[in-house]
């Protein structure tokens, strides 16, 4: 079997966040491409997610802001991708509620930016490296908007964003196609539906109950926890994405997703159970934490992703369920605090007030 991506010079934005940093470990792990991580190190941007990846050869980090379009071309012409996989974003949905300048600034202008310079490159390239050349933009359900209790998610599914984070996130998916219709810009579309796993900043729901829960604090639920995600295991996302750059049409979309749908008290309440049988004992079962909060305002009923295309078209298939990625993520949090204290130190010096966010 040939080598992956051998020869590969691939441009990842986003990559000390948590998707971008899962691409990036398995990019190095495995296949020969070299990685450029564009990161500009905002608040959920760590280095330490990407441990070894400073002394491999194939890796590279610049510290830049995909809205600053001359530092993005200085990037685009020291290393000469042969592709790019865009991941930097803001995501966290009751941040761009707080605050949606920051969303529109980076989701739609740093998108428009990063095509910008990307077009740049690609009209220079030689005509065999201009047919190889592939952009594959990452992208949520979330633009979707809310689902009944029935159906799924699809490709050709209707955009109805609800919240200024899924209203940018549409907003760059938009420009993505347009620049593929209009300049010829080979590019590729993904969305997936709620990532979780090792690395993920602690404002999120699933890392947010972990930490509370060995802690022994309250465990804010919105609602009454009926909301229903569909939940994928990062691990399994990064995989997804590699294979769409390496076998997806340029103009195609594909939804990534695992099937797995469970409303949020019964994460939540997964999430006790692992830590009443792994972590040290309460005296008292988890589950007595759980407090239920104020709804937040849009709040999405449901979220599905039907993903047969790209088990289809490209042959992804999840390796773990529901469970063993749970599982596999709360061993992590208990093993790793050197990983996850610093940053809620770091919260805490800043005046950042996680306890109220990590309710998605």
């Amino acid at each position: 079997m040939p080598p992956r991506l051998k020869d590969a010079r691939i441009l990842v934005t986003g990559g000390a966040g948590f998707i971008g940093s899962a691409v990036v470990r398995r990019l190095l792990d495995t296949t020969e491409a070299s990685v450029v991580n564009v990161d500009a190190l905002t608040y959920a941007a760590n280095l330490a997610s990407l441990p070894g990846a400073v002394e491999n050869p194939r890796y590279a980090f610049e510290k830049t802001d995909i809205r600053d379009a001359a530092a993005m071309r200085h990037v685009f012409e020291r290393h000469r991708p042969t592709a790019v996989m865009h991941l930097a974003a803001e995501t966290h949905v009751d941040r761009s509620i707080d605050g949606p300048k920051a969303f529109v600034e980076t989701n739609m202008v740093g998108t428009f930016v990063l095509l910008e310079e990307a077009l740049r490159h690609f009209r220079g390239l030689e005509p065999a490296e201009r047919a190889a050349f592939r952009l594959l933009h990452v992208s949520t359900d979330e633009v979707f908007g809310s689902l009944g209790p029935e159906g799924l998610f699809q490709e050709t599914t209707p955009y109805r964003p609800s919240s200024p984070y899924s209203a940018s996130k549409a907003g760059a998916d938009h420009l993505v196609r347009a620049w593929r219709e209009t300049f010829g810009l080979p590019t590729l579309v993904t969305n997936c539906s709620n990532n979780f796993g090792p690395y993920h900043f602690p404002e999120k729901m699933i890392p947010l109950m972990i930490l509370r829960g060995l802690e022994g604090s309250e465990l804010p639920v919105y609602g009454s926890g009926a909301n229903v995600r569909d939940w994928l295991y990062v691990e399994d996302h990064a995989e997804a994405l590699i294979l769409a750059l390496e076998r997806g049409l340029p103009g195609e979309t594909y939804n990534v997703g695992a099937r797995c749908e469970r409303t949020n008290i019964a994460v939540v309440e997964a999430v006790c159970d692992l830590l009443d049988a792994l972590a040290p004992p309460l005296g008292h079962s988890r589950r007595d934490l759980i407090r239920f909060v104020e709804d937040r305002p849009g709040h999405d009923a449901r979220y599905a992703i039907d993903p047969t295309r790209i088990e289809r078209e490209l042959g992804w298939r999840p390796r773990e369920s529901f469970e063993s990625g749970l599982e596999k993520t709360v061993r992590w949090y208990l093993a790793n605090r050197d990983w996850w204290e610093p940053l809620l130190k770091r919260a805490e010096a800043g005046g950042d007030a996680l306890a109220r966010r990590g309710l998605r």
